[in-house]
This record gives structure tokens, C-alpha cells and sequence, in this order.
């Protein structure tokens, strides 16, 4: 710590976490491990798989890459040091380390917001403009919404992160949560978090509407698509294109707004949101996808077929090799 104007200003910050009963901290250890571990094999097979597979090559399964990896930086920015202070006494992390905890914090949930936008204008061309679907949702215009998903992403968590970087932090240095979000900083700075206050509830409030107003505009006019469609087995063919975006969405903006509308507090009902939000969203993310996209569960099917034929043959490969190697040595022996 240093000593400013006759005030205390810490450098580092002591986490809180979950709790602090050390009988629950080997076991809280072990269910982040697996959750940890769950969302890496998960988000990890759906990159894979969409690569691989020549028939995912399509809008659709392009965004829900981007959307896979933004699944896998979520989880890693927070759970690694979760399970590190699972296991030591000291909760500590540094003030820069923090700051830029939340620095990738806000962009990868910033991004997110971005791509289920984007997903969401694709899943409307897709049920609405069937016909011009390929025409419409070209590679250049998938390239162009991704990179301005991550684009308005970086630049929002950049302001303002950059504009966090000037304030100080004096008097108490706990957080009463289990990662760095920028609200909880503004509560231990000692300088005036008034205009980053303003700042990050704007730059929230844009992006936030402007991403759900297109997701609500969307999904109104598949709504509006879908009603109109005269057999019941039409309507429930076109939503089910649909039923797992929308899970998603449902998901993200639901823990989200409950997240960042209600003002800090550091109770514990705050610290179970922020996990559904940062960390259980990005396990159930590609659970979603396979298990309500028949195309996802084909394309696993036939990778996994490939891996056990070529398993088959390099055992095949092994036997023949083996058995010419044995012959060998028999024919040595008859000498």
C-alpha cells in the first residue's frame, strides 16, 4: 500500500468470493473445476465442429463460432483466479490486475450483446426471406457484423476502463464478490466516481438498446412470419430455427439486466446472478445448441464417426505391422 495525502491507497484488492467458511471451499474448488472444464470441452467441440463440418460453413454457424469463443474468454477471465482463491488464504489481486479483469469483462459481454444482435438479424432473414438468404447474408456482410460486434466491444470497455485507470483507491480494499466489476470498484474509490458512474451507465444503456431494440424488431417480425404460416407443422419447423437463439437471449439479457440495473450491494443473491451470468450462461450456451439443432448433433455424429474410423484403421495399420514383424521373427527361428 502507499501512503497519498495522508490516506491510505491500496494497490491490491481482497476478493471475497463466494464464501468464506473454509469446509466450503475445497467443494465450491471441485464444482467450478468441472463447470470450468464442462464449458472448455463444450465451446471448444463447437468451434471444432463448426470448421470441420463443410455443411455448418453457413451464416448461421459462423456466428455461432464467434459466439463459442466469446463463451470461452468469458469463463477464463474469471474462473481461474476463482479456483486459485478457492485454494490459498490470501484473496488478493493487484488494482491493475483488476482493471483489467474487468477490462475483458466488459468486452466480451459488450461483444456478446453485439452477436445475438447480429444472430438475431440472421435468424429474421433466414424464417422471413427464405429465398434471399444466401444473397442477403453474404461472407462479406458476416464479416462486416462480427468485426463491428467486436469492434463496439473493445471500444466500450476501453473508455471506460481508461477513464477507471484515474481514480484511487483509499479506506477499505474489499470486494464483496468473486471477480473485478467496475461498480464495485466505484464504491471503494476515493475520488469522485461520478462521471465514470455516468459514463458506464450510459455507454450501457446505448448498447443495451440498441442491441435488444434489434433483437426485439427481429424476432417481432419472425413472430409476425411464423403466425402466418397456415400448418402448424410449417410454424413449428420455422420456430424451431429460432428456439435456441432466443434461449440464449432469454438467458444473457435476463441475468444481465438484473445484473446491472439493480445498484451494487455485495449481497450474495448478487454474486449467484454475476455467476449464472459470467460463468453457467457460457456452459449452457453450446448445450443449447446441440441438443435443439439437429444439424449441430449430425455434423457430431459424423466427426465422431471419422475419429472412429480412423481409429479403426491405425489399429488395423498396428495388427498388419505387428503381424509382419512376428513373421519375420518366425522365419528367423526355422534357420
Amino acid at each position: 500500500m502507499e501512503f497519498m495525502n495522508n490516506l491510505t491507497v491500496f494497490t491490491e484488492f481482497i476478493l471475497l468470493g463466494l464464501s468464506a467458511k473454509p469446509y466450503l471451499q475445497v467443494l465450491l474448488f471441485v464444482l467450478f473445476l468441472l463447470i470450468y472444464l464442462l464449458t472448455l470441452l463444450g465451446n471448444l467441440v463447437m468451434i471444432l465442429v463448426v470448421r470441420a463440418d463443410s455443411h455448418l460453413h453457413t451464416p448461421m454457424y459462423f456466428f455461432l463460432g464467434h459466439l463459442s469463443f466469446l463463451d470461452l474468454s468469458f469463463s477464463s477471465v474469471t474462473v481461474p483466479k476463482m479456483l486459485q482463491h478457492f485454494l490459498y488464504l490470501k484473496k488478493s489481486i493487484s488494482v491493475w490486475g483488476c482493471i483489467t479483469q474487468s477490462f475483458f469483462l466488459t468486452l466480451s459481454g459488450s461483444t456478446e450483446a453485439c452477436l445475438l444482435s447480429a444472430m438475431a438479424y440472421d435468424r429474421y432473414v433466414a424464417v422471413c426471406h427464405p429465398l434471399l438468404y444466401t444473397v442477403v447474408m453474404n461472407r462479406p456482410l458476416c464479416t462486416a457484423m462480427v468485426s463491428a460486434a467486436w469492434g463496439m466491444g473493445f471500444l466500450n470497455s476501453l473508455i471506460n476502463n481508461l477513464f477507471s485507470r484515474k481514480l484511487h483507491f483509499c479506506g477499505s480494499n474489499i470486494i464483496s464478490h468473486f471477480s473485478c466489476e467496475l461498480p464495485s470498484l466505484f464504491l471503494l474509490s476515493c475520488t469522485d466516481p461520478t462521471a465514470n458512474k455516468l459514463l458506464l451507465s450510459g455507454s450501457t444503456t446505448f448498447l443495451g438498446l440498441l442491441t435488444f431494440l434489434l433483437i426485439i424488431f427481429s424476432y417481432s417480425r419472425i413472430i409476425s412470419a411464423i403466425l402466418s404460416i397456415p400448418s402448424s407443422g410449417g410454424q413449428g419447423k420455422a420456430f424451431s430455427t429460432c428456439s435456441s437463439h432466443l434461449t440464449v437471449v432469454l438467458l444473457f439479457y435476463g441475468t444481465a439486466l438484473f445484473r446491472y440495473i439493480s445498484p451494487p450491494s455485495g449481497l450474495l443473491l448478487e454474486r449467484v446472478v454475476s455467476i449464472q451470468h459470467t460463468v453457467i450462461t457460457s456452459l449452457l450456451n453450446p448445450v443449447i445448441y446441440s441438443l435443439k439443432n439437429q444439424e449441430v448433433k449430425a455434423a457430431l455424429q459424423r466427426m465422431l464417426r471419422q475419429k472412429m474410423s480412423s481409429s479403426e484403421e491405425g489399429i488395423s495399420v498396428w495388427c498388419s505391422v505387428r503381424e509382419w514383424g512376428e513373421g519375420i521373427f518366425r522365419n528367423r527361428n526355422t534357420f
